[in-house]
C-alpha cells in the first residue's frame, strides 16, 4: 500500500471512528494522544491530512513481517507529530500518536 491509500484509508477510518489502539504499553498515555483526549480523531485526520509523501514511510510490523506499519511524522502548527499505525480491517490500529 502506497502513502496515497494509506492516508485515504487512515482518514476514513478516522471519520468513521473505525479506532483501535495498541494497549500493552507502559507509556501509552505518552506515547497515544489519541487515547488519552489530548487529541480528537477529528484533529487527528486534518493533521494527518497535511501530509506528504516526504513526511511518510512504511515497513513491516517487527512480530509479523506480513503486516504494513506506516509511519507520518510531519510539523504542524509548530508542533512535531509522529503518527504510527496499521491496519487490522476494518480498523486502523494505532501504535503511537504524540
Amino acid at each position: 500500500m502506497g502513502f496515497r491509500k494509506a492516508k485515504k484509508q487512515l482518514i476514513e477510518c478516522l471519520e468513521n471512528e473505525q479506532i483501535q489502539h495498541v494497549m500493552d504499553r507502559s507509556n501509552i498515555d505518552i506515547k497515544n494522544r489519541l487515547v488519552t483526549g489530548e487529541v480528537s480523531a477529528k484533529q487527528l485526520a486534518n493533521i494527518v491530512g497535511r501530509a506528504r509523501g516526504s513526511n511518510y514511510e512504511s515497513r513491516p510490523h517487527h512480530f509479523d513481517a506480513s503486516i504494513d506499519v506506516h509511519i507520518i511524522a510531519i510539523k504542524h502548527d509548530g508542533v512535531r507529530w509522529y503518527i504510527k499505525w496499521f491496519y487490522l480491517e476494518p480498523d486502523v490500529v494505532f501504535i503511537s500518536v504524540h
